[in-house]
């Protein structure tokens, strides 16, 4: 077979499907994330990455990271049979009335878009209430278990940064100590004060929720006597800057624990859960551990043992030197 019989038999094939044609009538009229995407179309995350995925080998997609989202818009190639192939797909959905629909409601998730953004909500607002629910595909439980395991002994004070909905932060303070846990979005801060109004009144440790960057953490230096990045890493513009300030407020003698996936190539979760890092290499850990000023660092790796195929995780904790100023 030719090498243009080839090209139009990949056209015809990619274009054989009307959700991917769906898919790109939108994405000619805007740029959209699969959460946009998926409400439109009415379909399941995965069934829209399909087709994004197909669509994007075929070169008819570009793709531009929008803080922890992905944004895909239409770019049919320049030369070859795509444009009148497009052009006649396109033509053919003219008048239909799911096409219609699809118009419809592109609109609508426009409208929502703006929405937010004028009002200053994030994801993480968003679905703070749902969170628990959501990060299951953690396997949260285990590595929560893990990470606890390395805790200073009661009644002192610990910083969970980037606290979410504060399930961490809620079972230290069960376990006796007090808790100040720290996150960006006041979404998932609502629900962790929420959370917390439901304690039970015995509990041993105290805890409160703030606001705060993990870049630039909204406490005083060697404050807390130790601090937790639980499943944080990965959705940060600078880990080794957050795992500085977390030396910065942790006091000498206190440690730092960081839980987080392994360096991976699990390319779905950057789509489906905004992941700016896929994992981090252990040598880079270290490097950052030390550039932070802590030392003794301890790296302990474990398989994934969630039900659905994940990275493998890590649990590392370092020490502040003892005789560490500030």
């Amino acid at each position: 077979m030719s090498s243009g019989a080839e090209a139009l038999q990949k056209v015809f094939k990619t274009l054989s499907d009307p959700t991917r044609i769906r898919i790109l009538r939108l994405l000619e009229q805007e740029e959209l994330i699969v959460g946009e995407l998926m409400d439109i179309l009415g379909m399941a995350q995965s069934r829209v990455s399909r087709h994004l995925a197909i669509l994007r080998e075929a070169g008819l997609l570009t793709d531009r990271r929008d803080g922890t989202f992905v944004a895909y818009r239409l770019a049919l190639p320049e030369d070859g049979p795509w444009a009148d192939a497009w052009a006649l797909s396109r033509n053919a959905f003219a008048g239909d009335p799911t096409a219609e629909r699809d118009d419809t409601l592109l609109r609508q998730a426009l409208a929502a878009r703006k929405a937010r953004a004028l009002s200053g909500r994030s994801f993480f607002d968003e679905v703070g209430p749902e969170w628990d629910a959501l990060r299951t595909v953690f396997g949260d439980e285990l590595l929560r278990a893990r990470a606890t395991a390395t805790l200073v002994p009661p009644r002192l004070r610990v910083a969970d940064i980037g606290t979410g909905t504060g399930i961490l932060a809620l079972e230290l303070a069960a376990l006796g100590l007090d808790v100040v846990g720290l996150d960006q979005s006041e979404g998932m801060l609502d629900a962790a004060r929420d959370k917390a109004g439901e304690l039970d009144p015995a509990t041993p440790g105290r805890v409160e929720f703030r606001h705060g960057d993990a870049h630039a953490l909204p406490l005083e230096d060697a404050s807390v006597d130790a601090a937790f990045a639980h499943m944080v890493l990965h959705s940060l513009a600078e880990p080794g800057r957050a795992i500085a300030e977390m030396a910065r407020v942790v006091r000498p003698g206190g440690q730092v624990v960081l839980v987080d996936f392994l360096l991976h190539d699990h390319k779905w979760m950057e789509q489906e859960l905004g992941l700016l890092w896929l994992g981090f290499d252990a040598a880079q850990l270290r490097a950052w551990i030390e550039a932070a000023g802590l030392e003794a660092p301890r790296l302990q790796e474990y398989a994934s043992e969630a039900t659905r195929d994940l990275p493998a995780s890590f649990v590392a904790s370092a020490r502040k030197p003892a005789g560490s100023a500030g």
